[in-house]
């Protein structure tokens, strides 16, 4: 394999707007059978798909499904929330969120299903890597009440495990959940 490489955070983000296709081009893609339960119908097929993003290292992968198809798509989503949970930003002068996001009352609602959640679970992150992982400054400067900014990242896990990452750098302990 020749030398790939590498690209910048803001390159990286950038990725969370390509389409399928275009994100799915920058990967080695591979297709496996998978181990584990599921009797008679397992492994049957190839079904499991492993995803390796070629310029930034980031590998995800999929075996839920019997079909492909799901499996491949789900890794994209994974892809996704690896970029998002990855590529810090300096945080914009205006906070613009995507239209399909809720944001009313200085309160974040966004549905898990929702394609912009990786956008949102990126800006998240970006607001606590500028504030030195501190919840007010960050809900201030992203338009939200801590409590809302709170309540977001206790129903995402991995961006609650990246915060702590967040703070724990800058010293701070991590949030009680």
């Amino acid at each position: 394999m020749g030398h790939t490489e590498r690209c910048t955070k803001a390159e990286l983000r950038a990725r969370l707007d390509f389409d399928d296709s275009k994100l799915i081009a920058e990967c080695d893609v591979d297709r496996y059978r998978a181990s584990g339960p599921g009797g008679q119908h397992r492994n049957k097929v190839a079904s499991a798909i492993r995803l390796r993003h070629k310029l930034s290292d980031l590998v995800v992968v999929a075996t839920e499904s019997r079909l492909q198809g799901e499996n491949k798509a789900r890794a994209l989503r994974r892809l996704r929330s690896a970029v998002a949970l990855v590529a810090r930003v300096p945080l914009p002068e205006k906070i613009v969120w995507p239209r399909s996001v809720d944001v009313s009352q200085r309160r974040l609602r966004v549905n898990e299903k929702n394609p912009a959640i990786h956008h949102v679970i990126a800006l998240v992150l970006d607001a606590f890597a500028d504030s030195g992982g501190r919840v007010a400054p960050a809900a201030k400067s992203l338009g939200l009440t801590s409590s809302s900014l709170t309540r977001f990242l206790k129903e995402h896990p991995k961006a609650w495990r990246e915060v702590g990452r967040i703070r724990g750098e800058a010293g701070r302990p991590p949030l009680k959940g």
